[in-house]
């Protein structure tokens, strides 16, 4: 009963979220009948972290004194998905047995700072990592679970393809992503870029299924000039046949990205081979974004990204370059045989 109880909580949270709203919750209430024997708890509800780094997920565990040493302990790790229900399996022990999972292996282990601690780290963090996840302790007929969040910093941003917006259906949005050096985003990282001003007109997939778009600035092509500013949410569609864009997250990189002084401007093939000369690849749009947001890298010149569009960051708005705000400017699609600009290199550290 318990453990059913704990669900229905965590759906209702869900719920809330797919509105154009969101509402925090903090703590977790268990209900358990005659009073608790075995309490598991998380000193926080969220940590922060970013692509590359480790972090600690808290979860300690108390038991009655009569309890305690009756039986061997469990401890599990999972990985809640974004509608709940199914559940990744991340780690588990119990004594000196001890098991992680799919990517987590080799990334993941107990912190044991006391004898009741079953927190978890994970070292060299990966996009996919960000979510929810459940601490759960067993011992014998007893159980209990706490629940932290993963958060990253990085940027969401806007992503449709060369043949044009409202082309991807959700397995293509998910590769789109991938393929620009990011994951697609989730319905709290879009919300809080939209806090953050991130305005788009147009609606794009988000990770749990459902398609939505961000507005600060209301007006007529956007949902009308009398509607309130927030995010807008297109309902759930079919992943295989329904098309929009997709919103992609990022975080940081290790590496060096930055724009080829070259004596000439290239073609496409011509910016991918300059890019190969000087060490490089040629940049995605989710480094040019990441470089961007977190680094301020700052260029009014126009260059040439992997998938073919062509770029530019400002983080200094100035006449000529983005007058009006910081961005990350979007000249198009040219021509990759005929049309000449510059190149964004990306140098990957070992």
């Amino acid at each position: 009963m318990k453990n059913l109880l704990f669900l229905v909580l965590i759906s209702i949270c869900w719920a809330e979220h797919t509105g154009n709203y969101t509402l925090e919750r903090d703590r977790i209430i268990h209900i358990q009948e005659n009073g608790p024997r075995l309490l598991v708890e998380s000193e926080q509800t969220k940590v922060f972290s970013h692509r590359g780094g480790n972090i600690t997920l808290p979860c300690k565990f108390y038991r009655e004194h009569a309890s305690a040493g009756s039986g061997k302990i469990r401890i599990k790790w999972t990985k809640l998905t974004s509608d709940y229900l199914k559940e990744v399996d991340v780690f588990v022990a119990m004594g000196l047995h001890q098991k992680s999972y799919g990517n987590y292996q080799g990334r993941v282990f107990l912190k044991k700072s006391s004898e009741n601690d079953a927190s978890l780290v994970i070292i060299d963090i990966t996009l996919e990592d960000y979510g929810r996840y459940k601490c759960e302790v067993i011992e014998g007929l007893e159980d209990d679970t706490a629940v932290v969040s993963l958060d990253l910093q990085g940027v969401v941003f806007p992503y449709f393809p060369r043949f044009g917006r409202y082309h991807l259906n959700f397995h293509e949005a998910q590769q789109a992503c991938l393929d620009q050096d990011s994951v697609i985003a989730s319905f709290d990282q879009l919300y809080d870029a939209w806090r953050s001003g991130l305005d788009w007109c147009n609606a794009g997939w988000l990770n749990d299924g459902s398609v939505q778009y961000p507005i600060t600035k209301p007006r007529e092509p956007c949902g009308g000039k009398n509607t309130v500013p927030g995010v807008r949410n297109y309902g759930f569609w079919d992943k295989a046949k329904s098309r929009y864009d997709v919103f992609c997250f990022t975080s940081n990189f290790n590496g060096r990205f930055y724009y080829l002084i070259h004596p000439t401007k290239l073609t496409y093939d011509e910016a991918v081979q300059a890019c190969l000369k000087d060490g490089s690849q040629i940049a995605k749009v989710g480094q040019i974004f990441a470089a961007w947001k977190l680094l301020g890298y700052d260029r009014c010149d126009a260059g040439w990204l992997a998938d073919g569009s062509v770029r530019y960051p400002i983080s200094r708005p100035r006449r000529r370059c983005s007058p009006d705000e910081a961005a990350v400017r979007f000249v198009g699609f040219p021509d990759k045989k005929h049309k000449l600009y510059g190149v964004y290199c990306f140098r990957a550290y070992n």
